[in-house]
């Protein structure tokens, strides 16, 4: 069906830089004609509503329960009813823009707009999301503050938006929609296959990072009784007296999202670590002038980073073209004396799965999961010989390469997919495809909300915090 999207006959200039030519029967107008600011008052009733970075504005309790700090006076609170469109001011050039599925209440960071007669307000949240994608939000915003930018309704308002007739509208909404229900379940079905695969290889080096490679070995008791027994000439040490020291990532009131670049010095965050290794996003780094003022977090070649939230036990050695690199928000830096220690095989022990459940089991936070540098230190570690560690190391990676790279081949077809998803989202809502025939062929769909994928569920981790700081940062100047 994709491939059989055409363009639409006659195009005009729209005199908007992010959305140049629109289809000749699209009208332009001022956003402030197609919505109105809503000040409702809050309810009794009416619970914390989010908007979050991937669209979605829902009721707290509907994504987590756990992980937020909470407002203590709720001063300027507004009531937001299912419909709004709902505009985060700070965060809207990250993505946090969407319509509202539930009554509720929400910050006063929120602009709240009801739709009128001739707009449809998910046409509008993808649309004003693919202005906060070509970094148009980010070029108007006032950068009132270093962390934030200001994407209220008097600047919404101005705006020039695309207006097409209100069937074409709700066309869009509903291809656009079906769509994304489709690559949202190919993407859960490729990190099943990934998750899969991780627990094959878990077991491999599971076994031989605690019994070692000769299945005769004498055996001792290691002194952790959930390790049992360990070959008896390898020590049992804990991470604690093999670090050097532990360093915590920056955070959101040190570095926020809206100072990344493309293209600058990776941050490296709990969803840059994968099998072991760093892989950098593109989008998620910082200018020079940023990677000075965060030098102290920078990453050294065979540092280990963990992240500190969200999957404990997820970790990632720091190898020599990632040297430099900082250590993001939701990360730790470990930083290890090798003394007869490969830094290969720290990783393969580090990343075993008791690993995580020890985390797991010792984390703190009376709202969320999280990992300090006591927790850290007291993680076991066997060491066997390093010539016994060396031969470890190359076995494993025997062992495990075929599943590795089955699992980097999905993990690159799940990069794909998010990319085509956005690719076809932008030329959709700016019209340069026309998806009128397309959207009319569609069965009807029950408006079930989709699973987050996994780099989903932590961004939204990170921005209903950086959410509940935003509010602070407001009631403290009330």
């Amino acid at each position: 069906m994709i491939a059989d999207l055409k363009p639409y006959p006659a195009m005009k200039n729209s005199g908007v830089p992010w959305l140049g030519e629109v289809p000749e029967h699209w009208n332009m107008e001022r956003a402030k004609w197609l919505f109105r600011k809503m000040d409702r008052p809050v309810r009794d009733a009416d619970e914390v509503v989010t908007c979050f970075r991937d669209g979605t504005v829902t009721l707290r309790k509907n994504r987590r329960v756990r992980g937020f700090t909470e407002s203590l006076k709720e001063l300027g609170y507004q009531g937001i009813r299912r419909g709004d469109l709902v505009i985060h001011a700070m965060d809207a050039f990250a993505g946090a823009i969407g319509v509202a599925d539930a009554d509720g209440k929400g910050t006063p960071v929120y602009s709240v707009c009801e739709p009128t007669s001739t707009a449809n307000a998910q046409f509008y949240a993808y649309t004003v999301r693919e202005m906060a994608r070509s970094q148009w939000i980010q070029a108007l915003a006032k950068g009132i503050r270093e962390r934030s930018t200001d994407f209220r309704f008097e600047g919404f308002g101005s705006q020039a938006v695309p207006l097409p007739p209100l069937p074409e509208q709700a066309a869009i909404v509903q291809f656009l929609d079906h769509e994304d229900r489709r690559i949202r379940r190919y993407i859960r079905a490729k990190q099943k296959l990934i998750k899969l695969l991780e627990e094959q290889k878990q077991a491999i080096i599971h076994r031989v990072v605690t019994r070692g490679l000769d299945p005769n070995v004498r055996l001792k008791p290691s002194g952790v009784e959930w390790l049992g027994d360990v070959p008896e000439h390898w020590e049992v040490r804990t991470l604690g007296q093999l670090a050097g020291s532990f360093r915590t990532g920056p955070f959101g009131s040190i570095l926020h999202q809206s100072e990344y670049v493309e293209g600058g010095t990776p941050i490296v965050n709990p969803t840059h670590m994968r099998d072991g290794r760093v892989v950098a996003e593109s989008k998620c780094s910082v200018p020079p002038s940023v990677a000075q003022r965060l030098s102290n977090y920078a990453l050294e070649v065979d540092d280990v980073v963990f992240s500190r939230r969200g999957e404990l036990g997820r970790c990632a050695l720091v190898r020599d073209h990632e040297s430099g690199w900082i250590c993001g928000t939701g990360s730790m830096r470990v930083r290890i004396n090798y003394v007869d220690l490969e830094p290969e095989y720290l990783i393969r022990v580090l990343q075993v799965r008791w690993v995580g459940e020890y985390l797991s089991l010792f984390s703190v936070g009376a709202t969320m999961e999280s990992l300090n540098t006591g927790i850290l230190k007291g993680v076991p570690v066997l060491l066997p010989p390093v010539a016994e560690q060396r031969k470890i190391v190359e076995a494993t990676a025997r062992m495990t390469e075929v599943l590795r790279q089955a699992a980097d081949d999905a993990q690159r077809e799940i990069t794909l997919l998010r990319e085509y998803r956005t690719r076809l989202i932008a030329d959709v809502v700016t019209g340069k495809l026309d998806v009128r025939e397309a959207a009319a062929g569609l069965p009807d769909e029950a408006e079930e909300p989709e699973p987050l994928d996994e780099a989903e569920a932590l961004a939204n981790a990170e921005d209903a915090m950086a959410d509940d700081l935003d509010t602070e940062l407001q009631e403290a100047e009330a």
